[in-house]
């Protein structure tokens, strides 16, 4: 890899702020370049440090982290958001979105999770837990607007992306298929590549919306 994903940690709580350095720490591919416990401190630091990603709670002193989020997406920022928050409330995820953030976790999440989703982030990818991201679907009506011929998936193609959907990953879906992970890579590329989106979220949330594909707990 290149230059390390640089990130800003936006937690008001110290112990849960420090645990998370701890973790982003153990990965060299992570800098940690600053920390704040309030929304200004956030907005401070980004304008002066320029990093990767932002890990923000949204229930910050001072300034808020919807209220970050949105005057750094009105702002043009480079800078992404990732929220590490407590709520899963419909309120919160929905104007988190809104707010332009690229991905949202729940505190409940593993620390490799966390890394996960920074390294996706950084790459340009949208990220939502699977309880976010049935929220999410929930908001949206199913569009079911098909592909064009050329576009349209195929059935190995669904069936991975179906697969995906239920949170396996590559590998374990190489397995269950009998393929080789470099063939459903190569399936979930192309899938990428028909839908016009750059990640396993976004192309579950795409086709779910759409009426496609069923993830459990998942009304489209």
């Amino acid at each position: 890899m290149g230059n390390p994903i640089r990130v800003v940690i936006a937690e008001d709580h110290a112990v849960v702020r420090e645990g998370t350095r701890q973790i982003l720490t153990s990965d060299p591919h992570i800098e940690v370049v600053g920390e704040a416990d309030d929304g200004g401190q956030v907005l401070d630091l980004v304008a002066q440090l320029v990093p990767d990603v932002v890990v923000l709670d949204l229930r910050l002193p001072v300034v808020t982290g919807i209220e970050v989020a949105r005057r750094l997406q009105a702002a043009g920022s480079s800078t992404r958001i990732l929220v590490l928050s407590a709520y899963d409330d419909d309120d919160y995820i929905f104007a988190a979105m809104d707010a332009g953030v690229a991905g949202y976790l729940l505190k409940t999440a593993h620390g490799e999770e966390v890394i996960d989703a920074i390294h996706a982030i950084a790459r340009g990818d949208v990220v939502l837990q699977s309880a976010v991201a049935a929220k999410f679907i929930r908001r949206r009506p199913p569009e079911r607007t098909p592909l064009s011929q050329e576009e349209e998936l195929t059935s190995r193609e669904l069936e991975i992306l179906r697969l995906a959907a239920l949170g396996l990953r590559n590998k374990e879906i190489a397995d269950r298929l009998f393929l080789s992970q470099r063939t459903v890579e190569g399936h979930l590329s192309h899938v990428f590549a028909k839908m016009a989106v750059g990640s396993r979220t976004e192309a579950i949330v795409y086709a779910a919306a759409r009426g496609w594909l069923v993830i459990p707990g998942v009304a489209p």
